[in-house]
């Protein structure tokens, strides 16, 4: 027999023969219905958990990691709203069950048969992966990467008192809301989770408002890994700014009275606790999991002795809620019911198609109230003197500062964060002022750590507000890269769209940077930001075309619920001239309101039809220095700014280049992996003309600090070679 048959079997002989676990009496703070209630929610649980493995074992079923042993969750929920948004370990089906019932018209039972079965019906994912959620029940869903959401619940905690102020168009959290989330005692080991308590405390700290419940349920074991006995307790017991709580959650009334002192003190003081739950893991960790083969015999069959189902029984029992014999009816009943739906739930359509499968990655548009611009008087006003200095050329970030400054007062629920970005105004001046024109509610100058400030993000993002944060340079981003693949993009599509994170990720980065900062601060690889699947990336070249796609970057976010990385090339953000010292080729005037660069439009400059040449960022201000040496030489040429990297603009690029007899694409990422490979094979596959093709790319090499820091990427020169190679051998 398997553990969970062992358990089963168990449970049904102990209630018939009154052989229940000793422990502490029932308290008065739970009502005798509403434990009643809890106990149900534990024996649906058990349920789904041995139906997940029957369903497996006869291939109609893909997911067994249970929640038996940790059926104490159900008392979390009691003692929390549905208005509290839940991010929840994958072990919390009591914890979702529970909260069914406190929300009228839920079909709990049938929904998470649905998902086990993967079938397109599942109302949270639509048979895209077996996740907890629910749209209902202010769940929105989780994948199993560990710990990666308790950054952005920090972050949609932080959202409650923020929204407050802003009053975002989109608010979904009410102003009274706490946030919970929930997470094992191994995953509290995890970097990211301590980098997220570390941020909630700091926070706390300071005295800003986050009313964040952090939940630990301590089973003593990660898979196979013990977790040392009082670790938790030590860890989380003494941090500064957060309130510790502890609790058996093998008593449901304990639990719930302990639950319920932790979320008040969460609500009415507006700070973060740490409530610590001991349970057990009943069946190992999963399902092809078989714990006697690590752990000791004795040791399995310990954790079975204390099956938290026992516990309620003799509770309830104690209670006066409901006899043993009332308890094995409503376990039994529970069991006939689950397998009886589960007939049903099987024979319900799955995805087929590639196109099923993807139809939640992009996020469906929403409502949105329309921008009416901003009073002259008003602008002016914020503006100062830097809206005269608009009309006149600038250099690329001063352009960007300008309409950062624009869209903040065009959409009040942005909000930017980021390391240095407020008092110091960014590393490069690039948010110099905004802290003065929008104060520091608006501008959030956060601690060093990058999963925190797209972990505050999303989680503001959830709640309605338009985050706009910022990466300080784009090798910082492989720290927290986590953050966008496997909780912002992965939202919307295990949602099934009813659940988005918009943003716009600003990311300082590229090469090309004289003699400064070497590789960790000079980054040419975006190979990381294009494997993500919904993410749209932007990339100018120029400080004109950096506010036009920036316009269109937040609208993309705002009225498509999109998450945008906007790439700032470093090296381009003061430059000034363009073939000579003080012919100011590369400043810019600021465009009128409302111009945009759409989304997959490319910039053409000239129209020569010798040459197309085809570039981005750093490589389009090179290729129009080479350009003008190519036109003297006779060679005609035009240059195509791409502006978007992901997904690469094929239809218009290709448009773009029609009537041109040769096709050089210049990349200044590295050749493996970089963006040529992608136009490369666009060129190949697409071409009718099948034109003569080549590319430049940078080698596969890091960036260097000092005199050789453009060696490893192309030149101008090196353009122009290329250009009469290819043109002269087609020739």
């Amino acid at each position: 027999m398997d553990r969970a048959a062992i358990v089963h079997d168990n449970f049904l002989r102990r209630v018939a023969a009154g052989d229940l676990p000793a422990g502490n009496a029932p308290g008065a703070a739970l009502p005798p219905e509403l434990a009643v209630s809890i106990y149900r929610s534990g024996c649906l649980t058990r349920a789904l958990d041995r139906t997940s493995r029957a369903m497996q074992a006869a291939g109609q079923g893909f997911y067994t990691i249970g929640s038996s042993g940790h059926e104490g969750m159900a008392s979390v929920a009691a003692a929390l709203r549905p208005t509290d948004m839940a991010f929840l370990h994958y072990r919390d089906a009591a914890f979702q069950i529970q909260r069914a019932s406190q929300v009228a018209s839920q079909t709990i039972t049938w929904d998470m048969l649905l998902s086990f079965a993967c079938s397109s019906e599942d109302p949270i994912s639509g048979g895209r992966h077996k996740v907890l959620g629910s749209k209902a029940l202010n769940i929105p869903p989780q994948t199993s990467t560990i710990a990666s959401h308790l950054p952005k619940a920090v972050g949609a905690a932080y959202s409650v008192g923020l929204a407050r102020r802003i009053r975002p168009e989109h608010q979904l959290l009410p102003d009274d809301a706490i946030v919970m989330c929930s997470f094992g005692d191994a995953s509290a080991n995890h970097s990211t989770a301590q980098g997220a308590i570390n941020t909630a405390c700091w926070t706390a700290f300071q005295k800003v408002p986050l009313p964040l419940l952090f939940v630990c349920e301590d089973n003593g074991i990660g898979i196979s890994t013990k977790t040392p006995d009082g670790w938790i307790a030590a860890s989380f017991a003494h941090r500064p700014g957060l309130r510790y709580f502890h609790c058996d959650g093998l008593n449901i009334f304990e639990t719930f009275r302990v639950a319920a002192e932790a979320a008040d003190f969460v609500r009415t003081r507006r700070k973060p606790a740490f409530l610590h739950i001991r349970t057990v893991r009943l069946y190992g960790h999963a399902g092809a999991d078989v714990p006697t083969t690590y752990l000791a015999k004795s040791e399995v069959e310990a954790d079975e002795a204390n099956d938290p189902l026992l516990h309620s029984v003799r509770l309830l029992a104690d209670a006066g809620a409901l006899t043993p014999d009332e308890a094995l009816a409503i376990y039994e009943s529970t069991n006939r019911r689950v397998e009886r739906v589960a007939q049903e739930a099987v024979t319900r359509p799955r995805l087929e198609t590639a196109e099923e499968v993807m139809d939640s990655i992009i996020p469906p548009r929403r409502e949105h109230t329309p921008t009416n611009g901003v009073p002259d008087d008003v602008r002016s006003a914020v503006f100062g003197a830097d809206l005269k200095s608009a009309d006149q050329p600038q250099i690329m970030s001063r352009l960007i500062n300008f309409a950062l400054t624009d869209l903040m007062l065009d959409h009040p629920e942005i909000v930017m964060m980021g390391e240095d970005i407020g008092r110091k105004g960014g590393v490069y001046g690039v948010t110099q002022k905004l802290t003065q024109r929008f104060g520091r509610a608006r501008m959030i100058d956060t601690l060093l750590d990058e999963q925190s400030i797209l972990g505050l993000a999303l989680g503001m993002a959830q709640n309605g507000l338009l985050p706009i944060p910022e990466i300080q340079f784009l090798a910082y981003l492989h720290n927290a890269e986590d953050q966008l693949r496997g909780e912002g993009a992965t939202l919307p599509f295990f949602s099934n769209g009813q659940y988005t994170n918009p943003m716009i990720l600003r990311i300082a980065g590229l090469g090309y940077q004289k003699g400064f900062g070497g590789h960790f601060h000079n980054d040419n690889s975006v190979a990381v930001l294009r494997d993500i699947p919904g993410l749209i990336l932007a990339c100018p070249s120029n400080g004109p075309n950096a506010v036009r796609l920036l316009r269109e970057c937040v609208r993309l976010a705002r009225e498509e619920q999109r998450l945008v990385v906007f790439l700032e090339p470093i090296a381009l953000y003061g430059m000034r001239d363009l073939h000579e010292t003080g012919d100011g080729g590369s400043l810019g005037t600021y465009p009128a309101t409302g111009e945009r660069i759409g989304f997959g439009e490319v910039t053409t400059t000239g129209a020569g039809e010798d040459l197309a040449i085809i570039s981005f960022a750093n490589g389009a201000y090179l290729s129009h220095q080479a350009r003008r040496t190519l036109e003297a030489e006779g060679i005609s040429a035009r240059v195509i700014d791409l502006n978007w990297l992901s997904p690469l603009p094929e239809r218009a690029m290709l448009a773009a280049a029609e009537g041109c007899r040769h096709v050089l694409i210049v990349d200044e990422t590295r050749a493996s992996g970089g963006i040529a490979d992608a136009l490369m094979t666009i060129f190949t596959e697409q071409d009718r003309e099948n034109r003569p093709l080549a590319r430049i790319s940078a080698r596969d090499s890091f960036i260097p600090t000092g005199p050789a820091y453009a060696a490893t990427m192309p030149s101008a020169e090196q353009i122009i070679t290329a250009a009469r190679t290819l043109v002269g051998d087609a020739k």
